[in-house]
């Protein structure tokens, strides 16, 4: 009984695994976050810019401790460049101007969760281009938005349900 509960309580590896993208992050202590949670959950991170902080931050680093050489897969130039060579793939858009729940979307191993800045969101020229991939997170009328890390960890456990089947809570916050 004990070793179904512990294999219960860990998450499966995807392959391929999920893929996190923040398109021009303003706040490193939040990029440093949702590189933990890459850490964590075997996800890669890919970063969109241009950046609002230098990767080699010191803020960036703390918060995401010793994990950023294991998640960090790219740094995009911008926008273009990064469509340039995922444009294709399966893309999961986020923005809190969605309509569609992100509990809706159908998530596979390898697809690409996409969020926008803190301050900005995606770029409205994307939302309008590909209205059926735009996902948001269900919050009270008249809040502006979520913190960008909770949002990221709110769409990738999502996805890592739908795609593993199983995870759990063993060690996931301390």
């Amino acid at each position: 009984m004990a070793d179904k509960r512990r294999r219960m309580s860990e998450l499966s590896p995807v392959d391929p695994p999920l893929n996190v993208v923040l398109v021009h992050p303003r706040i490193p202590p939040n990029t440093g976050n949702v590189a933990r949670l890459c850490a964590c959950t075997g996800a890669r991170l890919h970063l969109v810019g241009p950046l609002g902080f230098s990767i080699a931050d010191s803020e960036l680093k703390r918060a995401g401790l010793d994990y950023w050489p294991h998640v960090f897969e790219r740094l995009y130039p911008s926008l273009e460049a990064f469509l340039a060579e995922h444009g294709e793939a399966r893309l999961h858009l986020t923005s809190a101007r969605g309509t569609r729940s992100y509990t809706e979307a159908s998530y596979q191993p390898g697809d690409f969760l996409l969020f926008g800045s803190e301050t900005e969101g995606l770029p409205r020229s994307l939302l309008d281009a590909r209205p059926d991939q735009v996902l948001s997170v269900p919050m009270l009328p008249d809040r502006r938005s979520l913190n960008l890390s909770t949002c990221v960890g709110i769409v990738t456990y999502e996805a890592l349900r739908q795609v593993t089947g199983n995870f759990g809570a063993r060690g996931a916050c301390r």
